[in-house]
């Protein structure tokens, strides 16, 4: 495993700035709820509530009016050290570091999506093309996979390497939604990653909803 992927939660006092070095990585940023301006590279903009931002070079956050929380993923080599954020007003913890075998001479894309569910909505069997890392946000989620079943509730992440098939089932009370950033063949800019398992399911209804966020050409960490 020749990389990491690992995703952050920050929690930003009101006018207080973040500076996140340009440390060879692939980052992306997903704005929670409150607001940052972002300079990073040829970029200046903010972002709000449900938005995201994906940077390569160092960038420079500052938060508004309002407590912000973000969620920020690093790819980066194996074995780099935490990248927590720092400055004056700024919380940061690490939610999960998970390992990639990537291929320095394959081409990849970054995507940060959010995905929705009814309540009760189920994600039939299925795969995806690359791995990542999601974070539920809102309701409660059982992931069956390797025959266990695994809860999460909101802020908990976890880690789909792609190949092994997934079932998901939503909370019946609520809405439920989880953000996610993966690593994928670059071929698939655009296009879907899912792959549904059970040939019975591909003609079935499906209720989850998606709003991507990112679907970018990355290079990897050097």
């Amino acid at each position: 495993m020749n990389y990491q992927l690992s995703v952050y939660k920050e929690e930003i006092a009101p006018q207080a700035q973040v500076f996140l070095g340009g440390a060879s990585a692939a980052r992306a940023l997903y704005v929670i709820h409150g607001g940052l301006r972002v300079r990073s590279g040829n970029f200046s903009g903010t972002l709000g509530g449900n938005s995201a931002f994906h940077a390569a070079d160092a960038a420079h956050l500052a938060a508004g009016n309002l407590v912000t929380w973000i969620l920020r993923w690093e790819l980066t080599r194996a074995g780099a050290g935490d990248a927590l954020a720092t400055g004056n007003g700024v919380t940061s913890r690490k939610l999960l570091t998970a390992p990639m075998a990537l291929d320095p001479a394959a081409d990849y894309l970054l995507r940060c999506d959010r995905v929705e569910f009814p309540p009760d909505g189920e994600a039939l069997t299925h795969t995806h093309k690359g791995g990542g890392i999601r974070c539920l946000l809102a309701g409660g989620i059982d992931i069956h996979t390797g025959g266990a079943v695994h809860r999460y509730a909101p802020l908990e992440p976890w880690y789909e390497a792609g190949p092994q098939p997934v079932y998901a089932k939503a909370c019946p009370a609520m809405i439920t939604a989880f953000v996610r950033v993966m690593i994928l063949p670059r071929e698939l800019l655009g296009q879907s990653s899912i792959t549904y398992v059970k040939p019975e399911d591909l003609d079935k209804p499906k209720n989850q909803q998606y709003q991507i966020f990112i679907d970018t050409p990355v290079a990897l960490p050097a």
